[in-house]
């Protein structure tokens, strides 16, 4: 008998880059790694790149690399990113799921770095589609839709929030470089799978909300196959209710009546052409 998913070989899975925008991001470092199924991790050096390009202030805030560092610690990026990119298709080959949060954007930044550079896509190295995925973000708005934001700072869904909610520990000094995001975001997809299993009465009231949200959880306990197609369609779903806040006047200040935002997940399709 197949064991429930969390409990299987997971690969944590993250990047952090040059820009919150997919389409223009370039990746700095990224991070594969092996965790349970009853086996030792494997647990390597996050891969640090010089992206060839200046790295804005702002992105700097965030994972704390600036262009000087870059450039002289990282590899070149022509040379990062076919490395990235077969790390992950090896996990894809050998059926592990992907586990990360917001993993849709990493894995779109990825698909249009190899582009740039010329090289082989995950998808293209593995002679398969990207599959087996577990999307902490995805999964968290499917649970708790209405869960409020912490502070103007702190949204309700970001990692360290979804963490929180789990109990799963947040250090905010180590935050925010791909080794660390990758590895939280794997800690809390297991206590998601593990409440899931647990039976109801014993499920605890993580969720927020006067309803009790727990039966929710019945739609995470399947098998891995299931999970990944109800993902795709949650994920559409969720983007397809923030276009329609975004065009509405709740919106407020951030009101655009001509916004779309993708429902594509795992990877979006990429534009002709790539800059």
């Amino acid at each position: 008998m197949t064991a429930p998913w969390h409990l299987q070989r997971l690969a944590p899975f993250d990047l952090e880059t040059s820009s919150a925008n997919p389409e223009e991001a370039r990746i700095v470092e990224a991070y594969v790694g092996y965790v349970g199924g009853g086996l030792d991790p494997i647990d390597r050096e996050p891969l640090l790149v010089d992206p060839g390009v200046e790295v804005p202030a702002e992105a700097t805030a965030i994972h704390g690399y600036d262009t000087a560092y870059l450039r002289e610690h990282g590899i070149p990026s022509e040379q990062g990113v076919p490395i990235a990119a077969q790390a992950v298709a090896d996990a894809v080959l050998e059926g592990i799921p992907l586990v990360g949060q917001n993993i849709r954007y990493d894995l779109t930044v990825l698909d249009r770095e190899c582009i740039r550079h010329g090289v082989e896509t995950v998808e293209e190295r593995a002679g398969q589609p990207i599959s087996l995925v577990i999307d902490t973000l995805v999964l968290s708005k499917y649970l708790d839709r209405w869960r409020r934001r912490v502070s103007a700072e702190q949204g309700a869904h970001v990692l360290k929030t979804t963490a929180q909610v789990f109990g799963v520990a947040w250090v905010d000094e180590d935050a925010h470089g791909a080794r660390y995001d990758a590895l939280v975001a794997a800690r809390v997809a297991w206590q998601m799978g593990r409440i899931a299993h647990l039976p109801l009465a014993q499920r605890p009231r993580v969720l927020s909300g006067r309803d009790d949200r727990r039966p929710l959880f019945d739609d995470l306990a399947v098998d891995l196959p299931t999970l990944f197609a109800s993902q795709k369609r949650w994920a559409a779903e969720q983007a397809a209710s923030y276009q329609e806040w975004l065009r509405s006047p709740k919106a407020g200040e951030k009101r655009d009546v001509n916004a779309v935002i993708s429902g594509e997940w795992p990877v979006q399709a990429a534009p002709v052409p790539i800059p």
